[in-house]
C-alpha cells in the first residue's frame, strides 16, 4: 500500500526485504528510503533490523510505525511497551507546523494508529513533530540528516491528509520529481523487451484477462510478428468466456492467437483433489505443458510471456527475505515448475492492478477489456472449495453467470471491483416444491478494492442481493441456500481458496 501511494505521487519505487544490505542498495542510487510498518515489536530478541549504513548513509528517509521506531532505536532513542497498546483512529496535534513534512496539513486531524511500542526518548539531533493524546512522539525529525519517522499510518484511507505528509516528503524533502508515468514505462518497457528477446520467437499465456492481454499487447508491440499468443481453454472458465475472449484477441486487439482446447486434460489432473494450494500447482504445471507442447510446434520459441503483477510476487513470497509470510501460490509465480524449457518474460512484473488497466489505455485497448474484473488464472478450480467435477463446475459457473449479470446491470455506485460466486462444500436441508431438500450452499462475493492488495466488501442494496439469491436457488439445479459475504481483505484474502 505504501508502495501505491508513492507511485501515485509520480515516485517510482520498489519493496526489498528489510534485511538487503546497503552493499546492494547503493549502487541503485536510491533518491530515499521509506521503512515500513510490521508486526514485530523493536523490544523483542531478534527483532527485524536493518543495516546500520543505509541509516548512515545520507539517503534521506522516513520510518512509518515499527519504521520509525526501529530507526529511533539504532539512533539511540529509548522505547517502553505501553500498558494499552493503541488501535484506530486518534487524533494527532502538529507541534511544529513549520516543518517539511506537514507542510500544508492542519494542526490538528485524524490518523490511523496500530502500535503496541513507543518513543519516549529522542535520538540525538531530533525534535518532536506531532503527538497524540496516548503518544507523546507521534512524529519526529532530524532535518539536517533527512531523516523522519511518523508513529501512524499515512498510507491508510483512514488517515487524513496521509497522502499530503507522504507528498511532502517525497517533493520537500527527498526532492524527487513528479516523473513516473505509464507513457514513460512504455517506451522503457519496450526497449527492454527487445533487448532482452532480440530475434527469438515468443508465445504469450493468455488468460482473457486484463492482466495477460495487455502483456500481450506491450509485447507485441516490441517484437511484432515473433510473438504468437496461446489461448488455453481449460475448462475452469466462466459461462461463454472462451469464445468471447479468443474472439476480442483476435478480431479487436488483432493478435496471432492459438485456442488450444485442454479441458478434458485438465479435469482429469485435477480429479480427486480439494487442497487449493494443490489445485494453484497442478494447474500452474499443466499450463507449461500444454504451452511447451504448442512452442515445439513453433520453431525457435524460447520465451513464455505472463501477466504476472507486483501483487502476485508479493502474496506468493516477499522478495528473498527469510522473514517473508508467504500468503498462497499464485498459478504463475509459487506454481511454475522448476524447470521449463523457456525463459519467462514478465513485463509488469512491477506493476500494481490499476498500473496495469492504465497501462492498457495507454495503449489502446478497449475498455471492455481494460475495465474487465479480475478472474484467477486457475479459473473456477478455486471458487469450488472441495474437488472439481463437471458437475461442479457446472454449478459454480451458472451461479456465476447470474451474479455478474445482476451486478451489471445495476446502477452502483460504486461499482464493485469484482464479484462472483464460490461454491462450498456445505450442503443443507430447504424445501422447494413442498418437498425436503438437501442441496449446495453458493456464497456470493463482491467487493470494491483499487488493487487487490486491500479490499471491503461491497454494500449492495438488499433488492438486488434478493434478486440475486431468487435467481441462483430458481435457475440453477443443486443449490437451495445463497450467502452473502461480508469479509474485508485482510483478514480474508479475495477468492476463498
Amino acid at each position: 500500500m505504501i508502495a501505491r501511494r508513492t507511485r501515485e505521487l509520480g515516485a517510482y519505487c520498489e519493496i526489498v526485504p528489510f534485511d538487503t544490505p546497503w552493499s546492494e542498495l547503493a549502487p541503485r542510487t536510491p533518491a530515499a528510503f521509506i521503512l515500513s510498518g510490521g508486526p514485530e515489536s523493536t523490544l523483542v530478541e531478534d527483532a527485524p533490523g536493518i543495516d546500520p549504513a543505509i541509516v548512515t548513509s545520507g539517503v534521506p528517509m522516513i520510518g512509518i510505525c515499527y519504521g520509525m521506531q526501529l530507526l529511533a532505536r539504532e539512533l539511540g532513542a529509548e522505547l517502553v511497551k505501553l500498558d494499552h497498546a493503541e488501535y484506530g483512529p486518534a487524533t494527532l496535534q502538529v507541534a511544529e507546523r513549520a516543518t517539511p513534512l506537514f507542510q500544508d496539513v492542519p494542526g490538528e486531524m485524524r490518523v490511523w494508529m496500530s502500535h503496541g511500542d513507543s518513543v519516549v526518548r529522542l535520538p540525538a539531533g531530533f525534535s518532536t513533530l506531532a503527538a497524540t493524546q496516548r503518544c507523546s512522539v507521534a512524529a519526529m525529525a532530524d532535518p539536517k540528516r533527512k531523516i523522519y519517522g511518523v508513529q501512524f499510518h499515512p498510507e491508510v484511507m483512514h488517515t487524513e491528509n496521509g497522502r499530503t505528509v507522504l507528498r511532502n516528503f517525497l517533493r520537500e524533502v527527498a526532492g524527487l520529481a513528479d516523473e513516473w508515468r505509464m507513457e514513460s514505462f512504455v517506451d522503457s518497457a519496450i526497449d527492454a523487451i527487445r533487448a532482452k528477446i532480440g530475434s527469438d520467437k515468443v508465445i504469450c499465456a493468455l488468460s482473457g484477462g486484463v492482466d495477460s492481454a495487455v502483456a500481450a499487447t506491450l509485447v507485441s508491440r516490441a517484437i511484432g510478428e515473433q510473438l504468437t499468443c496461446i489461448f488455453v481453454d481449460h475448462g475452469l472458465l466462466r459461462k461463454n468466456e472462451a469464445e468471447e475472449v479468443v474472439g476480442a484477441f483476435r478480431d479487436v486487439m488483432h493478435l496471432n492467437v492459438r485456442a488450444i482446447d485442454a479441458r478434458e486434460r485438465f479435469l482429469k489432473k485435477l480429479a480427486g483433489v480439494s487442497d487449493p494450494e494443490e489445485k494453484r500447482v497442478i494447474i500452474g504445471h499443466e499450463f507449461i505443458r500444454v504451452f511447451e507442447e504448442e512452442a515445439d510446434k513453433i520453431a525457435g520459441v524460447k520465451w513464455l510471456v505472463q501477466g504476472t503483477l507486483y501483487p502476485d510476487v508479493i502474496e506468493s513470497k516477499t522478495p528473498e527475505s527469510k522473514a517473508g509470510h508467504k500468503i498462497k501460490s499464485h498459478h504463475n509465480v509459487g506454481g511454475l515448475p522448476e524447470k521449463m524449457n523457456f525463459g519467462l518474460v514478465e513485463p509488469l512484473r512491477l506493476l500494481f492492478k490499476d498500473e496495469v488497466r492504465e497501462l492498457g489505455r495507454v495503449l489502446g485497448l478497449p475498455e471492455a477489456v481494460v475495465g474487465r474484473q479480475p478472474f484467477p488464472g486457475p479459473g473456477l478450480a478455486v471458487r469450488i472449495i472441495g474437488a472439481v467435477t463437471p458437475e461442479r463446475l457446472d454449478v459454480v459457473r451458472e451461479a456465476d453467470a447470474i451474479v455478474r449479470e445482476e451486478i451489471d446491470a445495476a446502477p452502483l455506485e460504486p461499482h464493485p471491483w469484482q464479484y462472483f460466486a464460490v461454491l462450498t462444500p456445505v450442503q443443507s436441508v430447504g424445501v422447494m416444491g413442498d418437498g425436503r431438500t438437501y442441496a449446495n450452499l453458493v456464497a456470493v462475493r463482491a467487493i470494491t478494492s483499487e488493487d487487490g492488495m486491500t479490499a471491503d466488501w461491497a454494500r449492495l442494496p438488499h433488492a438486488l442481493l434478493e434478486r440475486i439469491s431468487s435467481r441462483i436457488v430458481n435457475e440453477v439445479r443443486g443449490v437451495n441456500r445463497v450467502a452473502y459475504d461480508i469479509t474485508t481483505k485482510p483478514p480474508a484474502t479475495v477468492e476463498w481458496e
